[in-house]
Formats: structure tokens, C-alpha cells, sequence
């Protein structure tokens, strides 16, 4: 006869799971991890490298090594002390000056001799700059004036070309000291009061595709997916007026600066000229093959450009009606698209990764001159031999 087997939720057989798992590992819990000696070695010296290379070839006294002890001391830790020149001699040591007679014609005895050693506070605020090489071998030289010798055999070390050589007072006693260029620091940003919402405004049903400001600065107009167009007062932020005709959501409004009229355009393939002064569709514009995604009027003449993701962009005389150009060579949806008054006059940008500049009374690329994007935030200029 077969048993048959309990069954029990999820909850518990996680529980379970994670009963078994701490289980497990319990008695390793809270033991530190085993010091490997050569990685921690290695990672001491990549350290030292990295953060104090500028600084490892700098004079050290005898007096540190004194003070802080063997070299190989442990700290409280248990880890090994790795010295800042391990692997390589220390080439400078500041002993002060050598020994000289106190006069001329005094022989130099030890009961003559005079030594003069730097300060202390010199010693501990300032690190003593390295000559070039051949200051170095005039120091060898010359008697007493210098205040470092270096080892016999010791190879020449030029200073490393991020630092800055400057001299600085330490109590009595002139020292030129090496001290690293410092990074550049971004500009603080000029403090403003912070930005507060000023008027939260609801009455569309989908989303808000897009928005334009009247010129007067009176009002605004909005287009959103619920197919509708509405006009809201500037200043109350009150509905003012709604305007339904598009079947399918609105992408792009805009109003004339020149004439008493707004444009809209959505994905019904539809472009739409409103009157306001009698707040109802007076011209369409028929072209497109697919849904139209934005449009913009030229800023001096009567002209309407919209583009579409049937990957062209068409040049409308608002009065007429007709299509005075059809822009095409983009590959994909064109997704927008902006006019000025100076050249080039018509600017689109496309799915398609490109921007193109376009000549308005030629309806063609101006020059065989594009704009390929690589990514987000860079721009490669590409030059077409045509």
C-alpha cells in the first residue's frame, strides 16, 4: 500500500529550506576569513602604488623607522606593516648639513665640528624637494650647503612631471616642496528657491501627447489619447473650451502665430486646420499613409510641415491645401520635426537613428549633409559625397 505523501504550502517549505540552509553554515558563522599572506601582500603593494606613487620616491628620515618600529610589525588586526618603499632602497635620507669647522684655518675635529639639523616643525610640515640629476652631482661636490646625500650606487631619479616645484617658509629655513596639482572642481551650482507645483489640472481621459502655448500667453491648448483637444485658461487653469473630430489619438498641436487658427494631427493619418473664431475644422490635409506624429509652421511664410511613421515628412500651403513637397529618405517613422526661419529651415528626426537637414524649396537633404546617431548621447558628424 502506498503512503501517501503530506502535502504542505510554499510558505512552509521555504521555510524549511532556509531552516536547513543556516543550518548548515552555523557553525562557521562570525569566523573571520583566513588571511592569505601573498594576496594580502600584493594588495598592499597595488595600494601603495595606485594612491602614494607620486609621493614613494620622497626623503624619509631614520627617525620613522624608529618611532613606528620594525617594518614588519603587526597591527592590532593580526595583518602584516608593508613599508612604503618595500622592494626598492631608500635613496634619501635627511640628515641635515655635513659636518664643517667652525672657522677657516680650524682643523675638523669631533670637538670642532659643527652640524647644523633641520627644525623639527620644518621636518614634520615639509617634505624636501628632490634636486634634478645634475643639481644632485653639484651637491656631491660642494661642502656643507646641502642638507641630503644620496646613497653611493643609487641611480638618478628626475621628478615626476604632475608636480609642482614651490618654495614655502618653514620657521627659519627656506624649503622647496613638491605638492600635487590639485583636480578640477566642478562649479557650486547659484542657490534658487525650490521649485514648487503651482496648479495640478485634470479633465483628460488618456494620455497628454502634446501641448502648445498660445502666443498672446492667454491660454493652452493640450491633445491627448482620449482623441479630444482642450483649451484651458492660462491663468485659472479652467476648461475653456473642448474640441472633438480626430478618431484616434492626438500626437501634435500647434497655433498659428500669423492667423487665427490651430493645426492638429494624430494617428487617424488625419492633419486638421481649426478655426477659432468659429471653433470648428475648416481644412484637412490628406496624404500620409500612416499615423502623423508631429507637425510645426514655418515662422514667416503660410507653410505646415508634418511628419509621419510613414517615414516622410510633407510641406503643406495652409491655404490651398496642397502637398508642396514630399520629404522622403528617412528609413523609419519620422517622430519629429521643427522649422526656422533661417537655414536650414526644416530640421526631422527619425526612428531610424538619423537627423536630417533639409532644403525647403529643393524638398530634398540639404547637400547630402546627416547627422548619424551612435548612442543617446553622442553625435558623428558624417559628410555624403554626392
Amino acid at each position: 500500500m502506498v503512503e501517501e505523501v503530506q502535502k504542505h504550502s510554499v510558505h512552509t517549505l521555504v521555510f524549511r529550506s532556509l531552516k536547513r540552509t543556516h543550518d548548515m553554515f552555523v557553525a562557521d558563522n562570525g569566523k573571520p576569513v583566513p588571511l592569505d599572506e601573498e594576496s594580502h601582500k600584493r594588495k598592499m603593494a597595488i595600494k601603495l602604488r595606485n594612491e602614494y606613487g607620486p609621493v614613494l620616491h620622497m626623503p624619509t628620515s631614520k627617525e620613522n623607522f624608529k618611532e613606528k618600529g620594525p617594518q614588519n610589525a603587526a597591527d592590532s588586526y593580526g595583518h602584516k606593516q608593508y613599508p612604503a618603499n618595500q622592494g626598492q632602497d631608500v635613496e634619501y635620507l635627511v640628515t641635515g648639513t655635513h659636518p664643517y669647522p667652525p672657522g677657516p684655518g680650524v682643523a675638523l675635529t669631533a670637538d670642532t665640528k659643527i652640524q647644523r639639523m633641520p627644525s623639527e616643525s620644518a621636518a614634520q610640515s615639509l617634505a624636501v624637494a628632490l634636486p634634478s640629476s645634475q643639481a644632485r652631482a653639484d651637491a656631491n661636490r660642494t661642502a656643507p650647503g646641502g642638507n641630503e646625500y644620496r646613497h653611493p650606487g643609487a641611480p638618478d631619479r628626475s621628478q615626476p612631471a604632475a608636480m609642482n616645484s614651490i618654495v614655502m617658509e618653514a620657521g627659519n629655513t627656506k624649503n622647496s616642496a613638491l605638492m600635487a596639482k590639485k583636480a578640477p572642481t566642478m562649479p557650486k551650482p547659484q542657490w534658487h528657491p525650490p521649485w514648487k507645483l503651482y496648479r495640478v489640472i485634470s479633465g483628460h481621459l488618456g494620455w497628454v501627447r502634446c501641448i502648445a502655448v498660445e502666443p498672446g500667453n492667454q491660454w493652452f491648448v493640450t491633445g491627448s489619447a482620449d482623441r479630444t483637444i482642450k483649451i484651458w485658461d492660462l491663468a485659472s487653469g479652467k476648461l475653456k473650451l473642448s474640441l472633438t473630430g480626430h478618431i484616434s489619438t492626438v500626437r501634435g498641436v500647434i497655433v498659428s502665430t500669423r492667423s487665427p487658427y490651430l493645426f492638429s494631427c494624430g494617428e487617424d493619418k488625419q492633419v486638421k486646420c481649426w478655426d477659432l473664431e468659429y471653433n470648428k475644422v475648416i481644412r484637412h490635409y490628406h496624404g500620409h499613409l500612416s499615423a502623423v506624429y508631429g507637425l510645426d509652421l514655418h515662422p514667416t511664410i503660410d507653410v505646415l510641415v508634418t511628419c509621419s511613421r510613414d517615414s516622410t515628412a510633407r510641406i503643406w500651403d495652409v491655404r490651398t491645401k496642397a502637398s508642396v513637397h514630399t520629404l522622403s529618405g528617412h528609413t523609419n517613422a519620422v517622430a519629429t520635426v521643427r522649422c526656422q526661419a533661417a537655414e536650414p529651415q526644416i530640421i526631422t528626426g527619425s526612428h531610424d537613428t538619423t537627423i536630417r537637414l533639409w532644403d525647403l524649396v529643393a524638398g530634398k537633404t540639404r547637400s547630402g549633409l546627416w547627422f548619424y546617431i551612435q548612442d543617446i548621447t553622442h553625435l558623428h558628424l558624417v559628410l555624403q559625397i554626392t
